[in-house]
């Protein structure tokens, strides 16, 4: 792949044979975003599970100590009383068939999907269409409930979710190249932390085989595990 001339500037400040303290890696980060905008700083966790195995397939949400920097936009599919707690919260918007109907004809302008328990039925109707955009609400990671309110303010407040892909890769935002980099670093060690916490028995060996974090469009910066916390 060709680099522009940005880029490799940014990424000769990182050396490829290094692996750098968690302080260290998230200072880097921010001094080789090359982008004008306020870049989204991401933490990349290689793990050595297979999410072909059920006990394996890591998926859940946590709140990051000080949010990811983005406006979320989320959406609540719920009846009558129940929108209107979700409105009251700060849902972007609320409803139940008129949206599922909305949704439905190709209309998905918000980042979040939350639901009551009792329309998942009738949402399972759109899981084909959501469940690839990572859209459709699930239990795990705390969109299928009966507290919206709360859910809303959890997710508009910086929770975000986690899962594997198919190779046992864990991406997540930790912030934005703005942030003080201590905030950077409680973030990464937040969803470090969660990780660790949920590693599963059956994982034999190394758990956590890399640790890199990135700004939007920058290079990768890899990060000692000994040394997260320092």
């Amino acid at each position: 792949m060709k680099r522009g001339k940005k880029y490799l500037q940014a990424a000769a400040l990182v050396d490829k044979t290094v692996k750098y303290s968690g302080s260290e890696a998230v200072e880097l980060a921010k001094k080789t975003s090359t982008v004008k905008f306020d870049a989204t700083v991401e933490a990349a966790f290689r793990l050595n599970v297979d999410p072909r195995k059920a006990d394996q397939n890591l998926r859940g949400a946590i709140s990051l100590p000080h949010g990811t920097g983005k406006t979320v936009r989320v959406i609540v599919v719920a009846k009558s009383d129940k929108a209107k707690e979700a409105l009251a919260a700060g849902a972007d918007e609320a409803g139940d068939v008129e949206l599922i109907e909305k949704i439905s004809k190709g209309w998905f302008d918000f980042d979040v999907m939350v639901a009551t328990p009792d329309m998942m039925a009738q949402l399972g109707k759109l899981g084909r269409v959501l469940g690839p955009k990572g859209l459709m609400p699930n239990p795990k990671t705390g969109t299928v409930t009966l507290d919206v309110a709360k859910a809303v303010q959890e997710i508009k407040a910086g929770k975000i979710e986690y899962r594997t892909d198919k190779v046992g890769n864990i991406q997540v935002p930790i912030g934005k190249v703005s942030f003080d980099a201590n905030k950077l670093q409680e973030n990464l060690l937040a969803i470090y932390g969660q990780l660790v916490r949920i590693k599963p028995a059956t994982v034999k060996g190394t758990y956590i085989k890399n640790i890199t974090v990135s700004s939007t469009m920058g290079p990768g910066i890899h990060i000692d595990e000994n040394n997260i916390r320092k």
